[in-house]
């Protein structure tokens, strides 16, 4: 199993929207709202790498309101 991070930048006023749509998709494990930089957190757990890649990069930014995802792929 793969677990990644994937850091969501939302645009205003969308974030409950968004937690809710993303923590839907499947792979993701949990999305939280967040302070800081980035407006939401979502953990993902997958078979492999490119699959990661699929839900961060097609899943994830597919959804209206995302502005933009940075992804951290847990080393341990």
């Amino acid at each position: 199993m793969v677990v990644a991070y994937v850091m969501v930048k939302a645009n205003t006023g969308e974030a409950d929207r968004l937690q809710r749509e993303i923590g839907a998709l499947d792979g993701v494990l949990e999305s939280h709202i967040v302070a800081g930089d980035v407006d939401l957190i979502a953990k993902v757990e997958v078979d492999s790498p490119g699959d990661v890649k699929d839900i961060a990069a097609t899943s994830i930014q597919s959804v209206d309101g995302v502005e933009s995802t940075r992804t951290y792929i847990a080393m341990d």
